[in-house]
Formats: C-alpha cells, structure tokens, sequence
C-alpha cells in the first residue's frame, strides 16, 4: 500500500496509465474477436456465460502472470538457436532468425494454432454442406461448453503473454500494470456481447473477423521468428477494412429498407 499511495499523485503514473490501457485494449481486441466467434457457436443460452467466463479466466491469468513477472520476462532469454538468419535489413538487423526463446515458441504455436482456426471456420462458411465439425456454422450445438472454453484459455495465453510483455515494456511499476489489466478487462467485458450480436447479426463480418484473426495469427508466426512486423500497419489495415464492411452494411441497410418501402406490383415493377 505504501507504493501505491506516491502513484496516486504522481502524473507521470497516470499517464503511464491511460496509456497503458488504451494499447491494451487495442490488443485485446483480437482476443476478443475469437471470442465472440467461439462463443457464437454455442447454444444462445450458454454463449453469455462462455464470453463471461473467457474473459474472466483472461483477467486471472493476466494478474497471475504479473505476480510471475521475472518468470514473464525471462522468456524472452534465448533457449536454443538453429543458426540461421535471414539477410540483412535497413538498420543492420536480419530479416529473420532461428534464436528461440519460449515466447517466440508460444506465439508461434499460438500463431499456427490461429491460422488452423480461422481457416478451417472460413471453409465451413464457404461449405454448402454441413460436415458436423466443430466449428460449422451450420450447427452451432457441436461444440461443447468445454471445449470452447479450453480453446479461449489457449488462446488468451498467448495474447496474455503478449499484453504482459507489452506492459513491462512501458512501466516497471506492477500496481499499473495490474490497473490497466483490470481497466482492460473490465472494457472487454462490456464489449464482449454487443460485439458477439453485431457478427451474429452481420454474416459478412463473420468472414472480415476470420480474415483478421488470419493475418493476426500469420503476424504472431512471423514474430516467433523475429520477423517484427509494425503493430500500427496491422491496425492500420483492420480500421481501413472495417470501415469499408461498414459502408458495405449501411448500403446494403439501404437498398433493403428502400425494397420494403417500395412494394412490386405482380410484373415486378415498382408501384
């Protein structure tokens, strides 16, 4: 308590703060999309619960990590080296490496794991026939409570080590980074389910969400293998994206009140 109480009146604090929790919801945002996806899947009754309860296992794996937070860091040591490397870059950097450290190895199994996901749901969608797996979408009961949320805690440990990283890098204060955990969390909570109804509502976002955990999950392979790939182009490419589905949504909001408001007549003219 003695530690808190100087943050509180320090502004230095609160900014670290404010600017913690707004990256921190930027990169909550794609764990938020797979669980909403997930969780669509699902009976209506227990969709509600497996958002909640996700996102609640993601804020206690976070504060734990945090108390681990010499264990988080030391992750990024070196374990084993392959001794390969890519050309060099513009700064002298190499294009890409094979030094391995067991964040690279998580993002990278959490990046293939991603990529097998979304794949495997963007061909169920494009699927005329239902072949009963466990994410097609044309029958929603196959997956089980558990299991969806075996595969949200898989995926929240990724973006868990991600976030946590992330903080270490912008404080060494860990009573700030347990605020913009919680902050975070809290907001993914209150965006979870009108984010879940506005896909289940809009089937074309359905595939503009698979597309983006696509290219998140490809971005985390590269990662793993040292290939940085700027989170701003990444963001940058998914806002664009968004807003173009967005005006697609409006047109098409359009055109369908504009055919309610206009009966044919039996030769298929407007009256």
């Amino acid at each position: 308590m003695d530690s808190i109480i100087p943050l509180l009146s320090d502004p230095a604090a609160w900014a670290a703060l404010v600017t913690l929790v707004i990256l921190e919801v930027v990169l909550g945002i794609d764990n938020l999309i797979f669980i909403s996806i997930l969780s669509n899947k699902l009976p209506a009754h227990q969709q509600q619960t497996a958002r909640r309860v996700g996102i609640g296992l993601a804020l206690v794996m976070r504060l734990a990590l945090l108390s681990m937070i010499a264990f988080i860091v030391s992750l990024t040591t070196p374990v084993f080296d392959l001794g390969i490397t890519g050309a060099p870059g513009q700064n002298g950097e190499p294009t890409f490496e094979t030094q391995f450290s067991w964040r690279d190895l998580i993002l990278i199994a959490g990046g293939l794991f991603l990529v097998w996901k979304a794949t495997k749901e963007i061909h169920h969608s494009v699927d005329d026939e239902p072949s009963g797996e466990a994410l097609d979408k044309k029958g929603k009961a196959a997956i089980g409570f558990g299991a969806a949320i075996v595969q949200i805690i898989a995926l929240d440990m990724v973006f868990s080590i991600d976030s946590i990283l992330t903080a270490v890098g912008m404080t060494d204060e860990v009573p700030i980074m347990m605020a913009a955990v919680i902050i975070t969390v809290g907001v993914m909570l209150v965006a979870a389910d009108p984010l879940a109804n506005f896909i289940n509502r809009n089937p074309t976002v359905v595939m503009l969400a698979l597309g983006f955990l696509l290219m998140i999950g490809a971005v985390l392979i590269a990662d793993g293998f040292g290939v940085h790939v700027p989170k701003g182009y990444i963001y940058a490419a998914m806002a664009f994206s968004a807003m173009v589905e967005t005006l697609n949504i409006w047109a098409r909001n359009g055109r369908e009140k504009r055919r309610v408001a206009s009966p044919s007549n039996t030769n298929g003219e407007t009256a």
